[in-house]
């Protein structure tokens, strides 16, 4: 998609873009190759940089609460859980359905090296995504992240009790706090952080 704006008529009859913009949608990244080489990406944030590695969806926001959530709908009812709170997200992180393996570390790695999150809360309902897979990619990124900030884990849907038996034999190591309940978790991750204030 071009996009040109202003696209001005100077007083010479002449017809000039002033100003333009090339969008190329990233399914066409295999095809475009060359194109996509030549994108700047000084301009971005480098966390979103990142997550469109691994075909993460990414937007930094600010705040102190790093989310990790499957699902847009679900990204979005956490981040407002967590403002009803009194909490402040500080990203809206979908790692969708089809996530797995290197690119949930890399998501989770992402969250909890973000130096202004204290706390980072996980909230999967597992359908696509099993509930055992990213608690599997936790314990993987803790092993190179090397996880110091306090963690609130709420995994419900397919393989929720096996997830919640892996999580269990490392939380006192890790740091995990394990809910099933979408507003106990919401409610002890906000708590945390206020606490250390």
């Amino acid at each position: 998609m071009v996009e040109i704006n202003p696209l001005v008529l100077t007083t010479d009859n002449r017809v000039v873009a002033a100003d333009s913009k090339i969008t190329i949608d990233s399914n066409a990244a295999f095809r475009q190759k060359d194109l996509f080489e030549m994108e700047d990406t000084t301009t971005k944030n480098y966390k979103e940089v990142i997550a469109e590695k691994y075909d993460l969806n990414y937007i930094h926001i600010g705040g102190n609460i790093g989310c990790l959530v499957n699902g847009a709908g679900l990204a979005m009812s956490t981040m407002d859980i967590i403002k009803l709170y009194g909490g402040e997200p500080a990203n809206f992180l979908d790692v969708g359905g089809s996530a797995a393996g290197e690119a949930l570390v890399e998501a989770m790695k992402l969250v909890h090296n973000d130096e202004e999150v204290k706390a980072i809360f996980v909230n999967i309902f597992g359908g696509i995504l099993k509930t055992d897979v990213l608690a599997e990619a936790i314990i993987e990124a803790s092993k190179t992240c090397n996880f110091y900030k306090p963690i609130v884990c709420r995994m419900k849907g397919t393989n929720s009790d096996r997830a919640k038996s892996l999580i269990d034999e490392v939380s006192a190591d890790l740091g995990i706090h394990y809910e099933e309940d979408f507003d106990t978790a919401s409610q002890l991750v906000t708590k945390i952080v206020a606490d250390m204030n």
